[in-house]
């Protein structure tokens, strides 16, 4: 099983970024998807989440109108589109992925994203 993101890097405030999560050795369509992200000295938090089909989504209050998840089923990939950037967004994101028909869970390695002038 491996979840492996990517996208992350520095930008400038009210940048955009898209952060890209590749899923494999599971039933990707089986699995809902979530980005969590972590700043420095703080907890992993919630940042959105996707149901199986793409249909339902959800997303931190902080990241509301901001912030776009989606996933490509054909591909086993979870996107994370990300504009008008903040310095309060500087985290190291992580891809989850939460079994829905099974007790399973895997988290990827995680991605920098660094948000400074």
């Amino acid at each position: 099983v491996q979840l492996v993101e990517s996208g992350g890097g520095l930008v400038q405030p009210g940048g955009s970024l898209r952060l890209s999560c590749a899923a494999s050795g599971f039933t990707f369509s089986s699995y809902v998807m979530s980005w969590y992200r972590q700043a420095p000295g703080k907890g992993r938090e919630l940042v959105a989440g996707i149901t199986t089909s793409g249909g339902g989504t959800n997303y931190a209050d902080s990241v509301k109108g901001r912030f776009t998840i989606a996933r490509d089923n054909a591909k086993n990939r979870v996107y994370l589109q990300m504009n008008s950037l903040k310095p309060e967004d500087t985290a190291v994101y992580y891809c989850k992925a939460r079994g829905l028909y099974l007790p399973r869970e895997y988290w990827g390695q995680g991605t920098q994203v660094t948000v400074s002038s």
